[in-house]
């Protein structure tokens, strides 16, 4: 085996006798470390320097001749307790670098020191030293390997570390989760304060930057405003009769107005005759209509929506049944007469509900020794709940419109009809919508003063009675006995340039004509019709007209019709 330790290029053997060799075996130190000591190379004689003249008490061990001799030992004390030198021979030798009973003891020490072995190991710690004399084999830490050695409790460690980690792993995806959520509902929060802030600067309801408050209100106001206009007509299918209402849009104030028109409204056919609101809805048809409002009003009606009450009844249940305040109680219309009193089918009060036919038996809905207006307010009512009800999509607006299933006027589609309701609704919703009633005197016409707040300010018009800037308006009545003058006086009118009023037919013959004037200024205008007409300029006088009359005539039996 060979020695670690022995890290020297001469070749000991191991016998400290040995002197042929360049370095030789002195002894152990205190950690089991041999020590050697060069040997001297072949001394000739040992000398104790002797004091000579001129070199006093050195001497030089290297010079020729004068090498010591290489003393020699009979004994080896390892542990220093060396024996008295005999006569002729060398001391004894200290292995901790003592000589004992000679005067060389400083020279071996010195010579001992210096005897260092090249590249040899750094000496051991005692526990390896011992090892190695022991005759242990020695290993590296490379020569070793661990050996796991199967225990059944391993699975159920790994087991558990899985188990903890995963328990770990789950932890901080929930608190990842959770600060997910937070930021998201940050951001939700964030975009419903900007939307609802965008919103209410966009409709003016900001505080601070509205119309009013920046004071361009009044000026939109003043200026060019853009309205869209339709009318629609409430045909009654069961108890007769019609009522009108133009629902208007306002996009500049963004404002929804629902305006009710009397049936005693003056209009003009288009014949130029005379006629009223009611009249011309049952004869004339949507068409003429519209454009006999448009004269009188001053507007641009864009299309007609006839909606008959079965339909209204269909529509109120579409969006859902309506929530208004009722004035009256309504009795079922189809509750039989002669049978004891029932409950009312509509009760008067506060946010009512009403389904189809009791919206529908509201509306048309007129007590008895009331006035036409106060059934048209009913009608006006029920239209803003509807709207309320109706959604605010265009798309949504105009599949409910559709679902009605009725025949529209070809002046307004389904999908016309639906964007614009859509767009009334939305004012509905947003309490921008309003129900105002169109003013209309005794004799169906309408005085400025007013109708300002109503034809100016919500239809954007002009008052234009028919029959004031263009032709007089003439109301015949017949009771002359001979029905086929009427249509002869008719003809006569029309040709002098007149507006023919139909007053109907008298109760009786009456044997004189007799013409009539209500304002003093049209005197004038009720003599050139008596000429007109043949009859004596002595028939004129001043007295009560018939209702959208300038001036009346009851024709007698003294007319003739030219004959």
């Amino acid at each position: 085996m060979n020695d670690r330790y022995d890290g020297y290029s001469g070749s000991y053997s191991g016998d400290a006798s040995n002197t042929s060799d360049q370095y030789e075996l002195v002894g152990y130190d205190e950690y089991g470390q041999p020590v050697y000591r060069q040997v001297p190379q072949q001394p000739a004689q040992y000398e104790y320097p002797q004091a000579t003249q001129g070199q006093g008490y050195g001497y030089d061990p290297y010079a020729t001749g004068q090498q010591p001799p290489v003393p020699s030992y009979d004994t080896y004390d390892p542990y220093g307790a060396g024996a008295p030198a005999q006569q002729g021979q060398p001391p004894s030798y200290d292995p901790y670098g003592a000589v004992a009973g000679t005067g060389q003891q400083q020279r071996v020490e010195e010579q001992t020191a210096t005897a260092h072995i090249p590249a040899q190991a750094t000496p051991r710690t005692e526990p390896a030293a011992r090892d190695r004399r022991d005759g242990a084999p020695e290993y590296q830490t490379e020569q070793f390997s661990f050996v796991e050695e199967p225990d059944e409790n391993s699975e159920d460690v790994i087991d558990w570390l899985k188990f903890t980690e995963s328990r770990t792993e789950r932890r901080e995806e929930a608190r990842r989760r959770g600060r997910s959520r937070v930021v998201a509902l940050v951001v939700v929060l964030v975009l419903c304060v900007t939307g609802g802030v965008g919103y209410l600067w966009y409709a003016g309801k900001l505080p601070g930057f509205g119309a009013a408050d920046s004071g361009k209100g009044a000026a939109d106001t003043a200026g060019p405003q853009n309205r869209d206009v339709i009318v629609v007509h409430l045909h009654n299918t069961k108890g007769g009769g019609t009522s009108t209402a133009l629902l208007v849009n306002n996009t500049t104030t963004k404002q929804g107005t629902t305006v009710l028109l009397p049936n005693s409204l003056a209009l003009t056919d288009d014949e130029g005759s005379a006629t009223t609101l009611g009249k011309s809805v049952d004869g004339d048809g949507s068409s003429g209509t519209r454009d006999a409002i448009d004269t009188v009003l001053g507007t641009d009606v864009e299309g007609t929506w006839r909606l008959d009450t079965p339909y209204l009844n269909n529509l109120v249940e579409l969006v859902g049944n309506i929530d208004i305040d009722t004035n009256a109680d309504v009795p079922d219309p189809a509750a039989k007469s002669g049978k004891k009193a029932t409950s009312p089918l509509v009760k008067k009060g506060k946010q009512q509900t009403l389904s189809g036919p009791m919206a529908v038996a509201y509306a048309t809905y007129r007590a008895p020794g009331e006035s036409e207006t106060a059934q048209l307010m009913r009608f006006g009512q029920v239209m803003q709940g509807v709207l309320r009800k109706l959604s605010s999509d265009p798309h949504a607006a105009t599949v409910t419109v559709q679902s009605l299933a009725q025949i529209l006027d070809p002046s307004l589609g389904d999908k016309d009809l639906g964007a614009f309701l859509a767009k009334l609704a939305d004012r509905a919703k947003g309490g921008d919508y309003k129900t105002a009633l169109l003013p209309v005197q005794q004799d169906g016409t309408l005085s400025e003063q007013a109708t300002d707040s109503v034809v100016k300010d919500v239809l954007g018009g002009t008052v234009k009675n028919p029959g004031k800037d263009a032709s007089v308006r003439v109301g015949i009545k017949n009771a002359t006995g001979v029905k086929a003058r009427t249509e002869k006086a008719r003809v006569t009118l029309v040709n002098g340039g007149y507006t023919f009023v139909d007053a109907g037919t008298g109760s009786a013959p009456q044997a004189a004509s007799q013409v009539t004037y209500q304002d003093a200024d049209r005197k004038q205008d009720a003599v050139e019709v008596a000429k007109t007409l043949g009859l004596p300029t002595s028939a004129v006088r001043r007295g009560k007209t018939v209702a959208n009359a300038d001036v009346s005539v009851v024709l007698g039996q003294n007319y003739t019709g030219g004959q």
